[in-house]
């Protein structure tokens, strides 16, 4: 198979539209056109279904992408190893980052790695869990840093811990609840909440918890996957929510947010690494994990 066929069939896939593949390519639309008919006819089926508003692929092209974003990965991986090896001081890193990964741990490991190594590149894609972990498992990014299961799910992953958080009601610091000292289900069970969609690993800690401690809530007020939303909604009202203590260290520093103190629902969560098992990671990416590695240790 002709890799630059496969990197046309990608790059169409990528944008959803010929012209705008071949524009990043930096080829003429009918030359993307017919590479990718020649990828077709090569594999005796049709890989994209065109349309008036662009392309989409097949049950055939699906499987294609999914194969061809690892290659693509390990290329990019291969080539950014190749040029390490040249300048062990150069390459580029593209991770995968949570919302509390980005309030403190990447930004002070960014800042490490930059003063040893200023000429190495990053590129970051900021999402949840129910978007890095495919995007690390097809080869998208390099690895990410995010909450990892307690127990591995995937085969095709693997998690390395950084450091031990947990997941706090949290509420604005006048709230009618901020000054009791004990506070029980019958206070929980009354308030409005904004909290993460039931995929997130933080919201089925949530609802495990409320049911281990049986009391009841109404369904959440809002559900969003936008840490700075539930943020936001809680330090302009009485609602409550239920995220990880180190997104708010900046709104603790500066008397905006609080935990509510003596609240039994209180669950650890792992901050760690996720990678592909059978995937290499280039030196680039190596020395962003031990400054990772290094920033959890003497910060967390």
């Amino acid at each position: 198979m002709d890799y630059r066929r496969l990197q046309h069939f990608m790059a169409a896939v990528r944008h959803g539209n010929l012209t705008t593949a071949a524009y990043e390519l930096g080829i003429s639309q009918p030359a993307l056109s017919k590479g990718i008919k020649t990828l077709e006819r090569s594999l005796g089926v049709a890989l994209l279904e065109r349309g008036r508003f662009g392309v989409a692929p097949t049950p055939y092209g699906e499987a294609l992408l999914a194969r061809g974003q690892l290659v693509e990965a390990e290329l990019r991986n291969a080539v950014g190893e190749i040029e390490a090896l040249k300048d062990a001081t150069r390459g580029h890193v593209l991770v995968g980052c949570g919302p509390t990964e980005a309030n403190r741990l990447l930004p002070l490991a960014l800042q490490r790695l930059h003063t040893s190594h200023p000429e190495i590149r990053v590129t970051v894609l900021y999402g949840l869990n129910e978007s890095l972990m495919p995007w690390v498992r097809h080869g998208e990014v390099d690895f990410a840093i995010s909450s990892i299961p307690q127990e591995p799910a995937d085969a095709t992953l693997v998690h390395d811990k950084l450091f031990l958080d947990k997941g706090v009601i949290v509420a604005r610091v006048d709230h009618p609840l901020s000054k009791k000292r004990h506070i029980n289900a019958t206070d929980l069970a009354s308030q409005q909440w904004v909290l993460p969609r039931s995929r997130e690993l933080e919201r089925q800690a949530f609802d495990a918890l409320v049911k281990e401690h049986h009391f009841n809530i109404d369904k959440a007020s809002v559900e969003t996957t936008s840490t700075v939303l539930m943020k936001a909604m809680v330090m302009q009202s009485d609602m409550l929510t239920f995220i990880p203590k180190e997104l708010i260290y900046w709104e603790e520093q500066a008397g905006q947010l609080m935990v509510l103190a003596e609240s039994r629902l209180q669950w650890a969560r792992q901050v760690g690494i996720t990678r592909r098992r059978q995937g290499t990671l280039t030196p680039a990416s190596r020395l962003l994990t031990e400054a990772l590695r290094q920033t959890a240790t003497s910060h967390f």
